[in-house]
């Protein structure tokens, strides 16, 4: 299969990678020259066979819909335009309504996997009309791990990005949780190896998970987080899973207590947030800010 892929950062780029080692071909472009295979968007539908189908991922908001607007201008009837940034389901709705009236299929794809998504696949959840899911289907089954999971065609348009934000909003609870839990061993004098007490949780609790081994990666690379200021950004959609439950009157006391904990590391050091920065630097390569108020490295994917 032949795919378009506009956006080449930390995930976009690994994505492609992926893509072409399941046998695909994949014409790649991003603003930065150095890592794009053509110049421009014009380009890049040019060089793929109809119909087309190209996948997005650049920044939510006005980078995605005016991808979409000249993507529209672009591409013919029958082809596939494929969202996999963390746009705002919503905007999905308009965005499948916007090319639909041109003919063009719209699918909105959840993609969680961070920067080990090359080595270990990206789950996927997608929302969208069947037929269009059944087009792009070798390229899900591209990126996703191997075995049976890790690919929803979670409903219509908006249901993959719904869903993948209500996996964000899960996400925050449970590291705000580890990071608590972290922070009241690390005050009590009689726990003297706080470090190995996360490491020996890895096997057999009924807490273990991916999160909790990236928590003793990020402790082994510093045992208390002395490097790490305790500040922890939010990319957004923990905001809009608040609203979301908020519209639906869906009680969320976890999740909504775990965003407003982010929102109180902007205003001190706090150390729970060490640990919730560490965890975002493992797993999606977001940069932390060290002990001197300065953006430290960001974190690569083994291979990337």
């Amino acid at each position: 299969m032949e795919l378009g892929l506009i956006g080449l950062g930390k995930m976009g780029g690994n994505m492609r990678e992926r893509i072409r080692q399941a046998g695909h071909t994949v014409v790649g472009y991003d603003r930065n020259p150095e890592l794009a295979d053509v110049g421009s968007l014009k380009e890049l539908v040019e060089s793929l066979s109809a119909p087309r189908a190209v996948w997005v991922m650049v920044p939510a908001g006005a980078p995605t819909q005016s991808t979409v607007d000249e993507l529209g201008d672009l591409l013919s009837p029958g082809d596939l335009v494929i969202d996999g940034g963390n746009s705002r389901w919503t905007d999905d709705k308009k965005h499948a309504e916007q090319l639909a009236f041109k003919g063009i299929g719209f699918i909105d794809a959840g993609v969680s996997g961070g920067v080990w998504g090359l080595q270990n696949g990206y789950a996927l959840m997608v929302g969208g009309k069947a037929e269009d899911v059944a087009k792009a289907q070798p390229i899900f089954d591209a990126l996703k791990p191997e075995g049976d999971y890790g690919f929803v065609h979670a409903g219509s348009a908006g249901a993959g990005h719904f869903a993948k934000m209500v996996h964000n909003g899960i996400e925050y609870a449970m590291m705000q949780a580890y990071a608590e839990g972290w922070e009241l061993l690390e005050a009590v004098p009689e726990v003297t190896d706080v470090h190995e007490v996360f490491r020996s949780w890895k096997e057999g609790t009924v807490i273990r998970s991916w999160l909790l081994d990236l928590a003793v990666n990020a402790l082994d690379d510093d045992e208390h987080l002395e490097a790490l200021r305790g500040y922890a950004d939010d990319s957004g959609e923990g905001r809009w899973t608040v609203e979301a439950a908020i519209d639906h009157a869906v009680p969320l006391p976890a999740i909504t207590a775990s965003l407003f904990a982010r929102f109180s590391s902007r205003q001190e050091d706090s150390p729970a947030m060490k640990m919730i920065a560490a965890l975002r630097n493992q797993f999606g390569g977001h940069a932390v800010t060290d002990a001197t108020g300065h953006t430290a490295k960001e974190h690569k994917s083994p291979g990337a």
